[in-house]
């Protein structure tokens, strides 16, 4: 079951155009569907930690199948109960043994699958695709000029079959160069292709088109293999619920909802904001110094620090609003607002959004120091738990310890730990609580923080 703490991907005209037949022959998907069973009351809905379908940022829970299964009990006046399951084999069973309801993750469509499940829900259609960068000075558009070239994937994985079968297909010629897992994921490999340090890899289109609102200098317009599609299931002696799933998604309030998740997720830019660099001129950090220096009292710290972590959110923006809805210049979500008295849109206030900032990392020190006892060696967990939620740090702290690592020490040791929350292997570990991590954005912030607030040390008085 989730902790209680806090994909394959369609086009866009896939998802307008609405949901394919669930298998039980009756056209599944047409909106004037009747359906006679009564819905529960809680809907109990099996789920895997992962980049696109289900996972926790800043005490929220979040992903595209997270969302889109949540919007339609709320619309049908139902509980969601989330049940994380570690494999998908997993979530079967349990659907087999009606301990859930649903699957709202993607599903495979496949011989296999629909002896075990009922499709239903929205259709998605992935393939493998050539990540490579558009900064090369040829690129890549047939998989017939891959021979001579370099193509870098995991060992052992089903990127590594298809390029071998590929190269086989074409016979011979590309340079194929296996990493091992334990050294480097499917996402560490598409980084590193941004950062032009390799210059090519293969994965899913639908991490693709995850991994590219990060790092919008990449081409992932190649595919290398046929598509697989996939959708949600149910147990095979419910096609009521099937028909309520489908019914629900061909109407076209759900349709622009499927539409707007999916940019959410699969479009909108997900990099922190690179402002301009501040000269730091008459003494000044930002226009907002005195609110700083009024809040950092709270809490001890030096209003310089506080600034940075604002520099790095916002870039001292009070405007912006994440793709994850957090707002202002401290980039509050709306859970952690409401925690603490306040509305999400009362975040756009300058002094609002540095107040329930101060609250916060409160908060967040008084968690980290049962884990941390020394406040300078604490500092950096702090700051990274504002910007990723305390949760993932503590698994974070627990895979250090696991691997003989200093639990108690940020960089070089948990920072490292953190970027593990990234790999299937890590994030099923049953030390780790909380899932699924993008921990590379969470260490960067912390070094952009330090860097800034260094820098404001050396040319404005505290």
């Amino acid at each position: 079951m989730r902790p209680t703490f806090a994909i394959a991907v369609l086009t866009a005209s896939a998802l307008a155009a609405g949901l394919s037949a669930c298998g039980n022959g009756k056209g599944g998907g047409q909106a004037d569907t009747v359906v006679t069973h009564p819905l529960p009351d809680t809907l109990r809905v099996a789920t895997l930690y992962s980049p696109t379908s289900y996972f926790i940022y800043r005490e929220e829970e979040m992903g595209y199948d997270y969302a889109l299964v949540s919007d339609w009990a709320s619309d049908k006046g139902m509980v969601l109960d989330v049940h994380v399951a570690p494999r998908l084999e997993t979530a079967i069973q349990w659907l087999d043994s009606a301990k859930v309801d649903i699957i709202a993750y993607q599903v495979p469509v496949t011989d296999a699958y629909n002896r075990l499940v009922l499709h239903c829900g929205p259709v998605s259609e992935t393939s493998q695709i050539l990540v490579q960068s558009r900064a090369r000075d040829t690129l890549i558009t047939d998989v017939t000029q891959l021979i001579g070239h370099d193509v870098y994937v995991e060992r052992n994985s089903k990127y590594h079959q298809r390029i071998n079968n590929l190269n086989s297909e074409l016979g011979g010629g590309i340079r194929i160069h296996p990493v091992d897992r334990d050294t480097l994921i499917t996402e560490d490999l598409m980084e590193m292709v941004a950062k032009g340090e390799i210059p090519m890899t293969i994965v899913d289109s639908d991490i693709a088109k995850l991994n590219r609102t990060y790092y919008p200098g990449l081409d992932i317009s190649l595919s290398v293999s046929f598509g697989q599609k996939a959708q949600w299931a149910v147990a095979r002696n419910h096609e009521w619920l099937a028909d309520s799933v489908n019914a629900w998604f061909a109407q076209d309030r759900p349709k622009l909802l499927t539409l707007e998740v999916y940019r959410r997720y699969f479009e909108e830019s997900k990099t922190m904001p690179h402002a301009s660099a501040v000269s730091f001129r008459n003494g000044k950090v930002s226009p907002y110094d005195e609110l700083f220096k009024q809040y950092a009292k709270e809490i001890g710290w030096d209003w310089r620090l506080l600034a940075a972590i604002g520099y790095v959110e916002s870039g001292f923006d009070s405007s912006v609003v994440s793709w994850a809805g957090a707002r202002g210049i401290m980039q509050i979500m709306p859970v952690t607002a409401r925690a603490m008295g306040s509305s999400p849109e009362a975040m756009s206030d300058p002094a609002t959004s540095i107040r329930i900032a101060v609250k916060a990392i409160q908060s967040i020190d008084r968690m980290m120091a049962r884990y941390i006892s020394d406040p300078e060696k604490r500092r950096p967990f702090v700051i990274a738990s504002y910007n990723s939620g305390g949760a993932h740090i503590i698994d974070a702290i627990a895979l250090a310890r696991k691997h003989g690592h200093n639990p108690e020490q940020w960089h070089g040791s948990v920072d490292q730990a953190l970027l593990m929350k990234s790999d299937p292997t890590h994030y099923n570990d049953p030390v780790v609580k909380y899932g699924y991590f993008r921990g590379v954005q969470t260490v960067e912030f912390v070094r952009r923080v330090e860097n800034f607030y260094n820098k404001a040390k050396k040319y404005v008085k505290q």
